[in-house]
């Protein structure tokens, strides 16, 4: 592996961090089911979207995603499909919000089991089509030499540490004591701001061309 290649390796890594930590619809639910349900149930959904972006990861290095892309009927079809169920989430975060807490919290006890969590988190991201182009541009990104299997484990390697870091790390954070008291106090809000990103990015996915 080359320095130059070696260089556009961490550029790429760099990229998919900031994409991973920064706040978006699956940092947040992380946030509130690590909150509202605790570790393992995060742990759970955490790993499902980590799934999905290894995935797509995947199917980039494979090259299918460039033709995914080419072919926008496809990409059309997981666009409506991938804003249809962001918009169900926003609809049930917006209902939890408005829910007494004695509601909500008899509704959270054992309302998904630990395999429908990591489903939901693995299909909130297999879903995104904006996950399709971000893994196109990361493998773009380290293009130079990446052509070996080698260079393609290394990219996907390091990307699945950073995911683990980044998604585990929501998790880990947000179902501690602390974060706990102070999501059942600002759970309502913490709920609206959640139906408004989800219903927001459900929107943006279904108009936006």
């Amino acid at each position: 592996m080359n320095a130059f290649f070696s260089a556009n390796l961490m550029l790429a890594y760099t990229a998919y961090f900031i994409g991973t930590a920064s706040p978006g619809p699956s940092n947040l639910a992380i946030m509130s089911i690590a909150a509202q349900h605790g570790r393992r149930s995060a742990l759970a959904f955490a790993l499902g979207v980590i799934s999905g972006s290894m995935f797509w990861a995947t199917v980039a290095a494979l090259g299918v995603a460039a033709a995914l892309v080419a072919w926008s009927n496809l990409l059309v079809a997981l666009k409506v499909f991938g804003g249809l169920y962001l918009l169900w989430l926003a609809f049930k975060s917006g209902r939890n919000a408005w829910r007494s807490p004695a509601a909500s919290a008899q509704k959270a006890a054992g309302e998904f089991t630990l395999k429908q969590l990591y489903a939901r988190g693995a299909l909130l991201h297999l879903t995104n089509p904006k996950a399709v182009l971000v893994w196109v541009s990361i493998i773009a990104l380290s293009a130079h030499g990446a052509g070996s299997p080698s260079a393609q484990g290394a990219l996907i390697s390091g990307c699945l540490v950073i995911g683990c870091t980044v998604f585990g790390g929501y998790a880990l954070v947000f179902s501690t004591a602390a974060a706990r008291r102070g999501y059942a106090r600002a759970r309502r809000a913490m709920e609206g701001c959640l139906a408004v990103v989800f219903g927001i990015a459900g929107i943006k996915l279904l108009v936006t061309r």
